[in-house]
């Protein structure tokens, strides 16, 4: 079976002067379809890097990678914003609301990138909606909402278009431990029905959630490890 993401000696590096600093070295790794992978390692390990690369926001790596067996780093803009959009979902720390927009309208905009039909649109969002019992905040602005929930509602903007890989960037770093629960609570139920789940964590706790740490040393790929039952 083809995996759901495969890296291959993929790098990242910026250039200073005439020489380059590498954030990412001979990376080769691959996640099944289902899994629930934590990446860790101290800061400056390159885990926020190789994230946003996953998740195709960054382009500019060297090596390969491959999503459903598409070779990522050889595509067309065009085709790599298709495979992202229809694909993937990102949950950030810091949340990426759009602070002029309600609850319900945040929840609405990846619909639209999608090009569904504004009838489908607001049945999903409804049912995201009803999902994550979020009702009685549709109508109000990340401003009036705590950490918790406009946390809770990044993810269930991540989730609203049913995306094959949901990506966390340190999802629980600005909520205190209750609210912190509660999020991965989600992630595990999210991945149970078969959404695979990527993290980036300091957290032992939130990586004992899933299946499987990937550890980063200095942009290396440390020897991974299962997580204990």
């Amino acid at each position: 079976m083809t995996p759901l993401v495969s890296l291959r000696n993929l790098e990242k590096a910026y250039a200073q002067g005439f020489q380059k600093t590498y954030v990412l070295r001979q990376i080769s790794l691959d996640v099944e379809d289902g899994e629930f992978v934590s990446i860790m390692g101290p800061s400056g390990a390159g885990k926020s890097t190789l994230l946003h690369i996953l998740g195709m926001h960054d382009q500019d790596f060297g090596g390969e990678y491959l999503f459903k067996g598409e070779p990522v780093h050889a595509l067309p803009s065009k085709r790599r914003l298709d495979l992202q959009r229809q694909h993937i979902g990102f949950v950030f720390q810091k949340y990426h609301l759009l602070d002029d927009l309600t609850v319900k309208e945040n929840l609405d905009v990846p619909l639209s990138y999608r090009n569904v039909k504004k009838a489908d649109r607001d049945s999903r969002v409804a049912d995201v909606l009803d999902r994550f019992q979020i009702v009685g905040k549709k109508d109000l602005y990340p401003s009036q909402l705590s950490g918790g929930q406009q946390q809770l509602v990044g993810v269930a903007r991540a989730v609203v278009a049913n995306p094959t890989v949901i990506l966390a960037d340190e999802p629980t770093g600005n909520l205190h431990s209750e609210q912190g629960r509660e999020i991965m609570g989600l992630f595990k139920r999210l991945n149970a029905t078969g959404t695979t789940i990527i993290q980036v964590t300091h957290s032992e706790e939130n990586a004992s959630y899933g299946n499987r740490v990937i550890r980063l040393e200095d942009g290396w790929l440390a020897t991974p490890r299962a997580v204990s039952a």
